[in-house]
């Protein structure tokens, strides 16, 4: 038997039919669902020190436990001594079985770890049904060794979700676990 994460053994089972009664499809596969997650780092220092961009994938790729790539600059910016071509983040795109898991580690793990957390701010859409969330440290993540750690960071995590307007999406992250403030 194959290994279902637990994330989606629950859409499929509770979150579908939540979804299907709260907005009244027709149709199964009119509920939305999550496509993808992409972790992203930006690393400004990297023009010149290159060390800090392989510590960014190095650190993405323990957090999601996929390969993570260096993102590299698209145009010449003189003011920061960029030039087209130098690597200046990481990213991560996850999909599947991994995107369920480092969806679970995060509501349940990393979350929390954070000071003074009381929940994610609901003014991350975009009105197309995606959502973006900044944190902060990637010390709230347990599998780094904050005696290993290079320099405190954030990350960008943006969920790509196949809703059309914002609510969907925020109750399809809301049924999965995402922890929302209450306005």
């Amino acid at each position: 038997m194959a290994y279902i994460p637990r994330l989606k053994e629950e859409y499929k089972s509770r979150v579908v039919s939540a979804l299907k009664e709260e907005f009244a499809y027709k149709n199964v596969m009119q509920v939305p669902k999550l496509e993808k997650i992409v972790v992203s780092r930006g690393v400004g220092a990297a023009v010149s020190d290159k060390k800090l961009v392989d510590y960014a994938v190095e650190e993405l790729t323990k957090i999601t436990g996929q390969k993570a790539v260096a993102t590299i600059s698209k145009k010449d910016v003189a003011s920061f001594k960029l030039r087209k071509g130098m690597p200046i983040g990481a990213k991560v795109t996850l999909r599947g079985e991994r995107m369920y898991e480092f969806l679970d580690r995060l509501v349940t793990s990393a979350l929390p770890r954070v000071r003074d957390f009381s929940g994610i701010k609901s003014d991350g859409f975009d009105g197309r049904g995606n959502y973006n969330l900044g944190v902060t440290e990637q010390i709230i993540f347990p599998e780094i060794n904050i005696d290993k750690v290079n320099k405190i960071a954030g990350f960008d995590i943006t969920f790509v979700t196949s809703a059309k307007t914002d609510k969907e999406a925020k109750s399809l992250l809301a049924e999965l676990g995402l922890p929302f403030k209450k306005n």
